[in-house]
């Protein structure tokens, strides 16, 4: 059956990853975490102290930056690599995520990672998570998601994410920090965050994770056969 690419795009701690994850394990399929991407590069400029208001200091610093998922076989997901490191536990913390809209914005470094991107999906067989995937990725995707749910579940999924890392966050926090991140990526000049035309809008937010899954399955397994014949 001919190979296409999944296009998941929506707001954070919808089960966005969570749900790419298992469609491209169930489809035998490939999985690129844009956000990952970017988080990394967020703290590739933490670290190295860029100033990221000067387009020359980001332009020479996203030079130096090489990314790459590796699959742990023992947690059967691909992990994070920044310059030859594993850095899966420590982008996501909350100081990244705290950073990660405004580095995300900047046109060089999304110019950059969207290159990266089309690269990783040219062959097909991929499904690909972010904000801008099915908008402008890859916006001739076979199959494109957009995920959303309510703001007081998204903050109880992501500080259970974060306490399975030993993070005790407060809700207030996580809250104020994803209805910023939210407003940020949505109103930014580069990309933003919207809905696809073309998109199914799936929310989330009293649905589990296998009813996510079998939802973009059947979509994906109708696409495939269509695009098939």
């Amino acid at each position: 059956m001919r190979k296409i690419v999944i296009a998941i795009d929506g707001y954070s701690a919808c089960g966005k990853s969570s749900t790419a994850k298992e469609v491209a394990n169930l489809l035998g399929y490939s999985y690129i975490d844009s956000g990952a991407m970017y988080r990394a590069v967020t703290l590739y400029f933490h670290q190295n102290h860029i100033t990221i208001d000067n387009p020359k200091e980001v332009a020479k610093a996203i030079e130096n930056i090489n990314i790459s998922f590796i699959f742990n076989e023992r947690k059967a997901y691909s992990e994070t690599y920044l310059n030859g490191l594993n850095v899966e536990e420590e982008i996501r913390k909350m100081y990244i995520s705290n950073q990660v809209s405004k580095v995300s914005s900047i046109s060089e470094v999304r110019k950059n990672m969207v290159s990266q991107q089309r690269k990783l999906g040219k062959k097909k067989g991929v499904v690909m998570d972010g904000r801008d995937i099915g908008s402008n990725v890859f916006p001739n995707a076979e199959l494109k998601i957009f995920m959303k749910a309510d703001l007081a579940i998204r903050a109880e999924r992501r500080q259970n994410e974060l306490l399975e890392k030993n993070q005790l966050v407060p809700i207030p926090e996580i809250e104020e920090n994803l209805l910023a991140r939210d407003k940020m990526d949505s109103e930014r000049k580069e990309n933003p965050l919207i809905i696809p035309d073309d998109a199914y809008i799936l929310d989330t937010s009293e649905l589990t994770l296998p009813e996510q899954v079998e939802y973009v399955l059947q979509l994906a397994t109708e696409k495939m056969i269509k695009y098939d014949g």
